[in-house]
């Protein structure tokens, strides 16, 4: 889950983190409310889950209260890359004598953490990797040991942090590691970080990333989703415990094991291009345990979304065998059926692996209309496809 800039703010402050006070508000008027509080110069901050706010003219400095009404009229409604803006950030304008980058995070690829530091901030990171790599330090974390002073003091001199600072720069990179564990973050990014004129370090703002794999161990952290942005199907999937996200295509997709539907997302697009650029509508992984109700759970998330023109079920048995999970599927179909849940959409159904032949069976003698069968995982690909182009 990706947190909102004042959300990320206010767990910094709970960790020990310097930031800025804020008030984040949803009208006009209460942005010039805040800034009467404030009483000097405010900075206006659109609060959407995306960067390149300042660019997209997210980010206003605004001189009293009432250009702070007008600054938040500006931004509020704002479309910056696909996310309206419906909150602003008001927050007392620092004066900046230089701006640096700092950020933890889990590194998937290399199986570690990361910490990465720079001076050059104040920009996307991606822009001084691609220019001025040099300028970008990157350190290994080792779970074991964490962010010991010692550590923070390695990332700091690997950026190149003033001397003057170094302490501050320590001291918050350990805190920033705090938030970072403390909270099962896989991404804590400060960027940027600055130095006042009188040279206070301030986290100026402010990026987290929290692992939902790990919710159970945070019941707070659920105060922190946002229902009116959260995407309806995913709520209901999440609901559910069903491990579904929504994307932008006209093919259903429901699989076991995230691999395999991975895969199957693959071949479906490149199937697709063939059939009037369909592509993949979801990702959804129903795991190892393919009951009737767990089957019925997914297919109802799915012909719940309007842009759905057909469903390819593509599962290869293995702990969970075939014939359980064509029968998960046959009694899903009258579970819906019996809710009232007319199935409008063709479903093709790939099985293969353990008793993929007696699964099969199982769906022919069924003979619900609405199901096709196919072989492999590419002819139920190119079948899925044809089938939702409508030809």
């Amino acid at each position: 889950m990706d947190l909102y800039e004042f959300q990320a703010k206010a767990l910094f402050a709970e960790h020990g983190v310097v930031t800025q006070d804020g008030a984040v508000v949803n009208t006009a008027d209460e942005a010039k409310a805040a800034a009467q509080k404030f009483g000097s110069m405010v900075v206006v901050k659109a609060q959407v889950k995306v960067g390149g706010r300042g660019k997209a003219g997210g980010v206003k400095l605004a001189k009293n209260a009432d250009e702070a009404f007008d600054k938040a009229n500006d931004i509020l409604g704002l479309d910056i890359k696909g996310h309206i803006v419906k909150q602003v950030l008001v927050t007392p304008a620092e004066d900046i004598a230089s701006e640096y980058y700092v950020s933890f995070l889990l590194d998937r690829s290399n199986r570690t953490f990361l910490a990465m530091a720079s001076v050059e901030g104040g920009v996307e990171i991606e822009e001084v990797a691609a220019n001025n790599p040099d300028a970008l330090a990157k350190i290994n974390i080792d779970a074991s040991v964490g962010v010991t002073k010692e550590v923070a003091i390695k990332i700091a001199t690997a950026a190149k942090f003033p001397a003057e600072i170094m302490d501050q720069v320590v001291e918050m990179l350990q805190r920033m590691w705090d938030v970072f564990v403390k909270e099962d973050a896989t991404l804590v990014e400060v960027n940027p970080l600055v130095q006042t004129p009188a040279g206070k370090v301030i986290a100026l703002d402010g990026k987290v990333s929290l692992d939902d794999n790990a919710a159970f161990r945070h019941p707070n952290h659920a105060a922190l989703i946002d229902h009116q942005a959260e995407d309806p199907l995913e709520a209901a999937a999440k609901a559910k415990d069903l491990n579904y996200v929504k994307l932008d295509g006209q093919v259903g997709i429901i699989g076991n094991g995230a691999g395999l539907v991975m895969s199957t997302l693959d071949v479906v697009a490149y199937a697709g291009e063939l059939h009037g650029g369909m592509r993949p509508a979801n990702f959804l992984d129903i795991g190892g345990g393919a009951s009737a109700q767990v089957m019925a759970d997914g297919l109802s998330i799915i012909l719940s979304d309007q842009d759905v023109k057909a469903v390819f079920v593509n599962v290869f048995g293995g702990i969970t065998s075939c014939d359980a999970v064509a029968n998960g599927i046959v009694q899903a179909l009258a579970l819906l059926e019996a809710d009232g849940k007319k199935i409008k959409v063709p479903l093709v159904v790939r099985l293969d692996g353990n008793n993929s032949v007696v699964g099969r069976e199982i769906l022919k003698t069924a003979n619900h209309p609405a199901v096709r069968m196919a072989d492999t995982m590419d002819a139920g690909a190119e079948l899925v496809a044809q089938l939702a182009s409508g030809k």
